[in-house]
C-alpha cells in the first residue's frame, strides 16, 4: 500500500513519500523535488512539469499554468473574469457552466476543464511516486488551501478520481504544516497541562494564511484560521511588472502589454530580480535581450525601492493576524513560537512585519517548500494500516458557518439553523430531529457571504424521501445526520424515519412467561397484591430514507467516465509518442556515436572504401532526420537504425573482437601450462599424482597436445589478417575451447587421492573398556606394574609398541 502526500501548489507541486526510514520528498526525472504546476500541449502529445514550464515562451497559447483557483467556480465568476486578461491562453465557458482551457491539441482544437487539467498534473505526480516508490500508487493525500470551498474541494476531489488516485483526505495547507511541525516535538505539555500556541504564517505564490495551533503531546488541535486568498509572491511581481512596463514605454517607446510573450518574459525576470533583492540591498541590474523589436532592454531596482512599490501590499498583512488573535481571543504573550513558511516569506520586509506584529523574532526550523507535502505524507501514513506511526491525533476547524434552511408546514415558523459555526471542531458529526408527514427539502449554504471568497453561498440542497405519517395520523419522527467530512467537505449523509409500534402478542407472551419464571424464585411475605394493568410494550424501528443531493458544484458521473476515459487515452499517446522520440533518438545517437568512432578508435578495423560509404549513410541519415525524417512512425526509425548496424556492427564487431581475443588467448595459454605441468610431474614419478592411471594420463596429454596445437594455428591464422577482416577465430570459440579443455582435463587431475589403511592393532582403551567386555582397572594396572616402574602421570612405551598412560 502506498504512501504518498501531494503538495498542489498554485506555482509548483511537491511530492512526499513514506519509507521504511520516514518521510522523504522526493525528485521528478529532472532530479528535482520542485514539479512546476504547467501542462503545455502540442500537436503529438502533452508535456507536464518541468518540460511545459520551458515551453511557457514559445508555446504559451497552449501552454496552461494559475489554473488552481478556476476549480469550483463558474465562468462568469468575477475571479475568472479578472484573471482572464492576464492568461497567454484562452479560457471559455463550459456547458456545465464551470470554466474551460481552449487549446490546440494533436492538431486539433479541444476544450478542457479545470478537472481535467489538475488530473494531468496529478498524473504526472503520480508518476514521480511510482517512480521512486517502485510501485503503483492509488492511496493518497491531496492538499488545498484551508480557504476553499465545498464546491473547490469537490472539483478537486474529482480531478484526483479522473486519473485513479483514491483521495484519502483533502488536507489544509496549515493543518500539514502543523503536522509536520508537531509529531517530531519531543518537548510539548503532557494532554493535561496548559497546550503550546503556534502560530503558522504561509505566504505563497498566490495566497497568504494564517493558523493558529494547540499542541499537546500527541495532539494537534487547529483553534482557528485566516487568510487574504488574493496577496501572495504574485501580487510582488505584479507590483514590479507594471513599474517596467512604465519604464520601458517611456525609455524604450515600448508598449510590453501588447505581447504576450513579452510580459511572460518581463514576469519571469521580475520573479528572478525579487529573489535576489531578498539577500542583496545593492542596486540590481534586469537585462532583457531581444525583448521587442529587436531591441535590448536593461533597467534597475533596490530593496528601498522595491518596498516603496509594495507599501500597500505589506499592510496587508496585519487584517489576517489581527483577525486570527481577535477569534481565538488570545493576547500575544501566549504565542510560544511563529513559523513562516512559503516562498513569499522569504522576503525581508514581509518577514519583518510579521515579526513586528507578534514581538518576536520569527522561526524557519521548517523547510518552507517542502512542509506541506510532507505533512499530507505524515497523514497518509497515519491513516494508512500499512505504516505505524507514532499516535498523534488531529482536530482542524470548519472554516466558514455553515447553515440549515429546511421546507416548512403551513402549521410551522421558518425553519433556520446554523449546524457549524466559524471554527467549529472537524471532522464532525451532529443527528438533528424533524417531524414530519410527508418528504422534506433541506438548503445548506454559508452562513457569511461577505468573508466567503466565493460568489456561490449556497453549498446544495438535499430531499429526504419516503417519509410518511404515522400509523395514528401524527407526524413522524425524522432524524438527519448531518457531517463535516474529513475532506472538509458538508453533506447530509444520513436520514432515518423512527416508526414506534406495539410488540406482537406472541412476543408478549414470551416476555410474560419470561417475567413469570424470575418472579417464582423470589420470597413473598404472603400479602398478595392485585396484578397491574398490562402496559402495551413499545418497540421502536429505524427506517432508512433516500436522500437526493444536488450539489452547487458536481460532475455528473457519465460526465465523469468520459474524463476518465480521455485520460486514459491521452496517456496512451504520450507513451506512444515517448517510444517514437525514443527511437527517433537512438537514430540520431547511433549517427553521431559512429561519426566521431570512424575517426578514431574503430578506424582500423574499416576498409577506407567501407569507411567512406559509410560516413556518406552517416551524414545522409543526419540530412533525412531533420528534414523528411522529421516526423515519421516508430518502425520507421527502427528500420533506419537497423540499416545503419547492418554496416556498423562488422565494425564493432571486429574493433570488440581485437579487444577480447589476446585476453582470451592469455587465458586458454595459462590453462594449457597448467595441465602440461601435471603432465611433466606425473612423468618424473611426484607422488602427488601417481594414484592417475596411465591411460587416463595419456587422455591429459593428448587433449592438451590438440588443443595447443589448435591455438597455435588459430594465432598463427589470425595473425595474417588485416584488422579490418573479419578475425579467422573469434573469442567465444576460444572460451569454448578452454571450457572443453577443463572438462576434459580436471576431472581426471583432480581426483582424490585413495586412503591408504595401515594394520589395526590391538589396543586397550582407557578405563578397560572395550567393544566386547570390560576389563577391571585395578587388574590392568596390575599388569602396568609387573612390567614396568610405574611413573605417575607419565605416558610411556610398552612392550607392544604402543602407549598406555597410568591412571593414578
Amino acid at each position: 500500500m502506498s504512501v504518498v502526500g501531494f503538495d498542489l501548489g498554485f506555482l509548483n507541486c511537491h511530492v512526499a513519500i513514506a519509507r521504511a526510514g520516514g518521510i522523504e520528498t522526493v525528485a521528478n526525472e529532472f532530479s528535482d523535488r520542485c514539479t512546476p504546476a504547467v501542462v503545455s500541449f502540442g500537436s503529438k502529445n502533452r508535456t507536464i512539469g518541468v518540460a511545459a514550464k520551458n515551453q511557457l515562451i514559445t508555446n504559451a497559447n497552449n501552454t496552461v499554468s494559475c489554473f488552481k483557483k478556476f476549480h469550483g467556480r463558474a465562468f462568469n465568476d468575477p475571479l475568472i473574469q479578472k484573471e482572464k486578461s492576464n492568461l497567454p491562453y484562452e479560457i471559455v465557458h463550459m456547458n456545465s457552466g464551470g470554466v474551460g482551457v481552449k487549446v490546440m491539441y494533436l492538431e486539433e482544437e479541444s476544450i478542457f476543464s479545470v478537472e481535467q487539467i489538475t488530473a494531468m498534473l496529478l498524473s504526472k505526480l503520480k508518476e514521480t511516486a511510482e517512480y521512486n516508490l517502485k510501485k503503483p500508487v492509488t492511496d493518497c493525500v491531496i492538499s488545498v488551501p484551508s480557504f476553499f470551498t465545498d464546491a473547490e474541494r469537490r472539483s478537486v476531489l474529482d480531478a484526483a478520481q479522473i486519473v485513479g488516485l483514491n483521495c484519502l483526505k483533502l488536507m489544509n495547507d496549515m493543518t500539514a504544516v502543523a503536522l509536520t511541525y508537531g509529531i517530531y516535538k519531543q518537548d510539548l505539555p503532557a494532554p493535561e497541562e496548559k497546550p503550546k500556541i503556534v502560530f503558522f504564517v504561509d505566504m505563497g505564490h498566490s495566497s497568504f494564511q494564517v493558523s493558529a495551533c494547540a499542541f499537546n503531546k500527541g495532539k494537534l488541535k487547529v483553534l482557528g484560521t485566516a487568510f487574504d486568498p488574493y496577496l501572495g509572491g504574485r501580487s510582488f511581481d505584479e507590483k514590479l511588472v507594471e513599474h517596467f512596463c512604465v519604464e520601458f514605454k517611456t525609455k524604450y517607446k515600448l508598449d510590453v502589454k501588447s505581447k504576450v510573450r513579452a510580459v511572460l518574459r518581463l514576469f519571469q525576470e521580475c520573479e528572478k530580480l525579487k529573489k535576489l533583492m531578498s539577500s542583496n540591498s545593492t542596486d540590481l541590474p534586469l537585462n532583457i535581450e531581444c525583448f521587442m523589436n529587436d531591441l535590448d532592454v536593461s533597467g534597475r531596482m533596490n530593496r528601498t525601492e522595491f518596498e516603496g512599490l509594495c507599501s500597500d501590499l505589506l499592510q496587508r498583512l496585519e487584517a489576517p493576524l489581527r483577525s486570527l488573535m481577535e477569534q481565538i481571543q488570545l493576547h500575544v504573550e501566549d504565542i510560544s513560537a511563529v513559523e513562516i513558511i512559503g516562498g513569499a516569506t522569504r522576503i525581508p520586509s514581509v518577514k519583518e512585519r510579521i515579526a513586528k506584529f507578534f514581538g518576536k523574532d520569527v522561526s524557519t526550523t521548517l523547510n518552507a517548500d517542502e512542509a506541506v507535502a510532507r505533512g499530507c505524507a505524515l497523514q497518509c501514513a497515519i491513516l494508512s494500516p500499512a505504516f505505524k506511526v507514532r499516535e498523534f491525533s488531529v482536530t482542524d476547524v470548519v472554516p466558514y458557518p455553515i447553515s440549515l434552511k429546511w421546507s416548512t408546514e403551513a402549521d410551522e415558523a421558518e425553519g433556520l439553523h446554523e449546524v457549524f459555526n466559524k471554527n467549529h471542531a472537524a471532522p464532525f458529526s451532529k443527528v438533528l430531529t424533524f417531524y414530519r408527514k410527508n418528504p422534506f427539502q433541506i438548503e445548506a449554504f454559508y452562513s457569511d457571504p461577505s468573508n466567503v471568497p466565493h460568489p456561490e453561498s449556497k453549498i446544495g440542497q438535499f430531499v429526504v424521501q419516503n417519509i410518511c405519517a404515522a400509523k395514528d395520523g401524527e407526524k413522524s419522527k425524522v432524524k438527519v445526520k448531518v457531517r463535516v467530512n474529513t475532506h472538509g467537505i458538508f453533506s447530509v449523509s444520513t436520514a432515518s424515519m423512527v416508526e414506534r409500534m406495539e410488540a406482537d402478542e406472541q412476543e408478549d407472551q414470551e416476555a410474560e412467561a419470561k417475567t413469570q419464571s424470575t418472579t417464582d424464585t423470589l420470597e413473598t411475605d404472603g400479602n398478595e397484591k392485585p396484578p397491574e394493568a398490562k402496559k402495551p410494550k413499545i418497540k421502536v424501528k429505524n427506517i432508512e430514507l433516500n436522500i437526493e443531493a444536488s450539489l452547487v458544484w458536481q460532475l455528473g458521473k457519465d460526465l465523469l467516465n468520459l474524463y476518465i476515459e480521455n485520460e486514459g487515452k491521452m496517456i496512451l499517446q504520450d507513451k506512444l509518442e515517448k517510444e517514437r522520440n525514443d527511437a527517433k533518438n537512438a537514430v540520431e545517437e547511433y549517427v553521431y556515436e559512429f561519426r566521431d568512432k570512424l575517426s578514431g578508435p574503430y578506424e582500423k578495423f574499416v576498409s577506407e572504401t567501407d569507411q567512406s560509404n559509410f560516413l556518406a549513410l552517416l551524414t545522409d541519415t543526419e540530412n533525412w532526420l531533420y528534414e523528411d525524417g522529421e516526423d515519421q512512425h516508430k518502425q520507421v526509425y527502427i528500420e533506419k537504425l537497423e540499416e545503419l548496424k547492418k554496416l556498423g556492427a562488422p565494425i564493432q564487431s571486429r574493433y570488440r573482437e581485437a579487444e577480447e581475443r589476446p585476453r582470451m588467448f592469455e587465458e586458454l595459454g595459462q590453462r594449457l601450462q597448467h595441465y602440461n605441468k601435471i603432465v611433466e610431474e606425473y612423468r618424473n614419478q611426484s607422488e602427488a599424482f601417481q594414484h592417475i592411471s596411465s591411460t587416463d594420463m595419456e587422455k591429459v596429454e593428448k587433449c592438451v597436445r590438440e588443443t595447443a596445437e589448435w591455438m597455435n594455428n588459430a594465432m598463427n591464422t589470425q595473425a595474417k589478417q588485416r584488422l579490418d577482416q573479419d578475425p579467422v577465430v573469434q573469442a567465444h570459440e576460444i572460451k569454448a575451447k578452454r571450457a572443453s579443455l577443463d572438462s576434459s582435463c580436471h576431472g581426471i587431475v583432480s581426483q582424490p587421492k585413495p586412503k591408504v589403511e595401515s594394520p589395526k592393532k590391538e589396543e586397550k582403551p582407557l578405563n578397560g573398556v572395550n567393544e566386547n567386555h570390560e576389563e577391571d582397572v585395578n587388574s590392568e594396572k596390575k599388569k602396568t606394574n609387573s612390567t614396568q616402574p610405574q611413573q605417575n602421570g607419565d605416558c610411556h612405551p610398552n612392550n607392544k609398541g604402543t602407549i598406555d598412560m597410568d591412571l593414578d
